[in-house]
């Protein structure tokens, strides 16, 4: 059965919903929870603009990055479960490619993670993280979708 399971969190009621699945079946195993916030840095990594801070806007998001892995790591270590924490910085890389990278390197056996399910015009907008991990990992991966969306 899963013994490592990782999953992406960004403070979104689907990620959220995900969250809570995954804790329950990690709790019901026994398994360990690896949660990964991926904070993207590349928009405010070079200049063009002489009014912006961009070291500053950088370490703001980092901190906003670091508070929603708290509030999520709180969540997990209240539904009983083993769970270790981190940031993963993006600068410009695709974010399914920057958590595929790291639940490899973490040896993950299961991804669960949240999925809006949109589809059509909104789809080819916006694109799929939960997609792209899905098309491109050789571990069963778990996709709990919010239908209030």
């Amino acid at each position: 059965m899963y013994q490592r399971i990782y999953v992406p969190v960004d403070d979104s009621e689907t990620s959220n919903l995900a969250l809570a699945e995954a804790c329950k079946l990690a709790k019901e195993v026994g398994a360990k929870v690896c949660l990964a916030h991926v904070v993207d840095l590349a928009q405010f990594g070079w200049g063009g603009t002489e009014f912006l801070d961009a070291s500053e806007l950088q370490a703001s998001i980092k901190q906003a990055g670091e508070k929603v892995l708290s509030q999520a790591e709180a969540k997990a270590q209240a539904m009983g479960v083993q769970v270790e924490g981190k940031i993963l910085e993006s600068w410009g890389d695709k974010i399914a490619s920057v958590l595929i990278e790291d639940l490899q390197n973490w040896q993950a056996d299961l991804v669960v993670m949240g999925t809006h399910g949109w589809s059509g015009l909104m789809h080819l907008l916006m694109g799929s993280v939960a997609e792209g991990v899905l098309k491109q990992v050789e571990v069963p991966v778990l996709l709990v979708r919010n239908v209030g969306d």
